[in-house]
């Protein structure tokens, strides 16, 4: 009798033994999800105002990581950046106007490496940017096995379709509408997530894996969602940013003049001085209002697609990814877009729900992801320990879930990597996903840029073409600090001067959170800056900048 027990206990061992190692090899699905113009305004990140229950829902059953930041933030560069896994300076794409694999390198992105190992790719809505970034294709046959889909109603997203007080309609930022009375009865978002839930249904049945990247436009301007979402947002509850006055001591290189946001036709009979004049306190309420209904507006469409995936009894086997391509300002520094290396533009939601990791596997049939009625249940509680607060990059994305779904992440760029077709110049994070973050990492780092066509604001401020950038502002972001230069650079040959500082600006984060009062001093950088003449030219730009923040930290500290 022992024998056998003994004999059963073997054989028992074994079994978990080889289902653990099949399971570290089990190739996953991918369900990439992407909204637009999403800053960390969500209850899972902390803020009381915002209902946004089924990201929060998802949030509870993922690893959340608190500070992960984009690369730019602007569409095409932000989007280009993290689909590659390769920064701005190496894909060399600060505007709109140019397609990587031509303008820089024939570099793999993520759908593409899922799909050179097997995978059906998809894609839904905006994943890239489209237009000439994308090859005026999404990319396509590269990243996706068929061609990408685009709502159709989207084709009316700048026209002019939004009722005013005069009864006509305009091109308008503020836009809720009757959703009856748009063009088909419906909206691109709510389009996209009809096409991703007859994706995943066609799929259900199917055991060769997918990777299913689903673009929502909101809460990118304008503001066009069903107008039923602003009653979640009485007008008397929205507050006004903390800090909604140009900073003193900024740069005047560092300010947005959001000037897409002036060219509104409701925005525009504000009759607002450009650069630094202000929004109407009132109508700052209204955009912070609608800004807040369009985040639950997409919440609602996100909480549909989990449901289905759970329906579809897919959720015990795909990977989710939840994030976005950069934030938005609402009235802080006085600024109304994204366009600069604040946080509240470059720190963006990034979750990850891995079945059997982040959340038991639910064998019993009972709902993973119920969808959740902000009208009826507009609160979901977050309570969840599988929290990263250390600092994460957007370049970190693709290799963290191709390890996540069972791949392989590719190597490290070299310090150069044109050539280097698959590569990445970010870090999987799969490895925290199994052991708990113990401590502040002093050496985690998150590493945004943004360009300028001058020192001053200026028309093309926000988005200047490749051939007007002559400044680009470098920005670190530590546990304590955010450090930013505003150096020289050379559209024609894409090179930095290192040497050229435009302007600075210091932060220190534990007094001063929104980044309002500018520590820099030109006295201490000069000083600095003479100190660092005897580092060789191979030096990295990040890793001078990293070295320069430890002298003026240090600095600060000794006059402390």
């Amino acid at each position: 009798m022992y024998k056998g027990l003994r004999t059963w206990i073997l054989l028992l061992v074994f079994h978990t033994l080889t289902v653990a190692v099949w399971a570290r090899r089990e190739r996953r699905n991918v369900l990439f999800i992407i909204a637009d113009d999403l800053r960390t305004s969500l209850g899972c990140y902390g803020d009381s105002l915002v209902k946004s229950p089924n990201i929060d829902q998802l949030a509870s059953k993922s690893q959340v990581f608190l500070n992960a930041y984009a690369q730019q933030s602007v569409c095409a560069p932000s989007r280009t950046s993290m689909l590659t896994s390769r920064r701005p300076d190496t894909t060399r794409l600060y505007d709109f106007k140019s397609y990587w694999r031509v303008h820089s390198g024939n570099y793999t992105t993520m759908p593409q490496y899922f799909k050179s190992k097997g995978y059906l790719t998809l894609s839904v809505g905006k994943v890239f940017h489209p237009g000439i970034a994308s090859n005026h294709s999404d990319d396509y046959p590269y990243s996706w096995s068929i061609p990408a889909y685009h709502p159709a109603s989207f084709t009316y997203e700048k026209k002019k379709m939004c009722k005013g007080e005069d009864g006509k309609l305009h091109a308008n930022l503020l836009c809720a509408v009757n959703v009856t009375q748009q063009p088909g009865g419906t909206l691109p978002d709510m389009e996209s997530t009809d096409e991703a839930v007859r994706l995943l249904k066609s799929r259900a049945s199917d055991d060769n894996p997918f990777f299913l990247a689903v673009g929502f436009h909101k809460p990118h301007i304008p503001f066009r969602i069903p107008q039923e979402y602003l009653s979640l947002y009485p007008i008397e509850e929205i507050t006004l940013a903390p800090d909604p006055d140009v900073p003193k001591l900024l740069p005047p290189v560092a300010y947005n003049p959001w000037t897409d946001v002036r060219r509104r036709d409701d925005v525009q009979k504000l009759n607002i001085s450009f650069p630094y004049g202000p929004i109407p306190k009132d109508f700052q309420r209204r955009i912070r209002q609608h800004y807040y209904a369009a985040v639950s507006y997409m919440d609602a469409q996100v909480g549909r697609l989990l449901s289905a995936l759970d329906e579809l009894r897919l959720a015990n086997s795909t990977v989710v990814v939840f994030t976005s391509d950069h934030g938005w300002s609402l009235g802080e520094h006085g600024e109304w877009a994204k366009y600069s290396n604040f946080d509240v533009v470059t720190r963006v939601p990034l979750m990850f729900y891995v079945p059997g990791v982040t959340s038991h596997r639910n064998w019993r049939g009972e709902s993973t992801f119920p969808y959740i009625d902000a009208f009826n249940q507009s609160q979901h509680s977050f309570n969840n320990d599988k929290v990263i607060k250390n600092m994460v990059d957007l370049v970190d994305v693709f290799p963290t879930v191709s390890d996540l779904a069972g791949l392989r992440a590719p190597k490290h760029c070299p310090e150069v990597s044109f050539q280097e077709e698959l590569c990445t110049e970010g870090n999987s994070r799969a490895h925290t996903f199994q052991r708990p973050e113990r401590r502040e990492k002093a050496e985690a780092v998150s590493f945004s840029q943004y360009p300028r066509p001058a020192d001053t604001p200026q028309e093309n401020s926000d988005l200047p073409d490749l051939k007007d950038i002559r400044i680009m502002g470098y920005s670190l972001r530590t546990w304590d600090y955010r450090y930013t230069l505003w150096l020289g650079f050379n559209p024609n040959t894409f090179q930095v001067n290192v040497s050229d500082v435009h302007a600075g600006e210091l932060y220190m984060l534990a007094s001063d959170p929104g980044q309002d009062n500018n520590i820099y001093s030109d006295g201490d950088h000069g000083v600095m800056m003479t100190k660092m003449t005897r580092l060789p030219p191979t030096v990295s730009l990040q890793m001078r900048m990293k070295l320069q923040l430890l002298y003026l930290s240090a600095g600060r500290k000794r006059k402390a």
